[in-house]
């Protein structure tokens, strides 16, 4: 059986979605899990520094959609995540084809178990071959009305699509006592997005100071084990939706 490939998407820019990408998928990898992770923001690169692999990279994903390079010759694994790989996107230019990365992804779904593709924000190009690939989606917001209504333009063009699963991530939701989100409470979110909750993540200086620096999260930390439930989640495990 093949890879499940799933795209991780956001409306806007700024929502944490690589991050989460990154983090995810490195939780997947700690369950077993044969993990590659691409990311297709070309000219915004980020997951080589939250992966750990800044200075490790010598190709990028338009290496291999051009043709230059093989695909296993771009695939870093993580010294952060045992069991992660990366191919980064490029720090400049470069142009992600819909047909190149299908082709792309088809020679990597024998090798691997999931295959993550971090897209850019909104509905250009990377969106449009990621969502050609994916066969599950997470649309990941903030709890604000602007990301709220374009995860919902997302959200609407996945299911017109025909993306068969489409879920919902809640990212930098601030919690604890005298906590104040933009808005009123959750299932605001969840009714405004019109997609199934599969995780919370709480606004968290444990997940900026992992993404700032490409460090791990702490063992025992909320963040470790809220990940971790939503990567079993994903894999269809009945793990609980832990909100801290």
């Amino acid at each position: 059986m093949g890879a499940k490939v799933i795209m991780v998407a956001s409306g806007k820019g700024g929502t944490g979605k690589s991050t989460l990408s990154v983090l995810l998928a490195a939780e997947l990898a700690a369950a077993g899990k044969r993990a590659l992770l691409i990311e297709l923001d070309s000219g915004l690169r980020s997951v080589d520094i939250i992966a750990g692999v800044c200075g490790k990279t010598v190709y990028d994903i338009e290496d291999i959609l051009s043709g230059r390079c093989e695909a296993d010759k771009a695939v870093v694994q993580s010294p952060l995540y045992p069991g992660l790989s990366v191919v980064s996107a490029p720090y400049s230019g470069g142009e992600i084809r819909p047909e190149a990365l299908r082709v792309m992804v088809n020679k990597m779904m024998p090798v691997f178990d999931i295959v993550l593709l971090d897209t850019a924000a909104g509905l250009g190009a990377p969106f449009l071959a990621a969502k050609a690939v994916a066969s599950m989606a997470l649309v990941v917001i903030t709890p604000d009305a602007v990301t709220m209504r374009d995860g919902r333009i997302v959200a609407d063009e996945l299911f017109d699509s025909g993306m068969p699963e489409i879920r919902l991530i809640i990212n930098r939701v601030a919690v604890g006592r005298g906590a104040k989100n933009p808005v009123s409470n959750l299932d605001e979110c969840i009714d405004t997005v019109g997609a199934q909750l599969i995780g919370v993540v709480p606004a968290s200086q444990e997940i900026a100071f992992a993404a700032a620096e490409g460090r791990v999260l702490g063992a025992a930390s909320d963040e470790k084990l809220i990940m971790r439930s939503i990567a079993f989640r994903i894999l269809g495990e009945d793990a609980p939706l832990v909100i801290r």
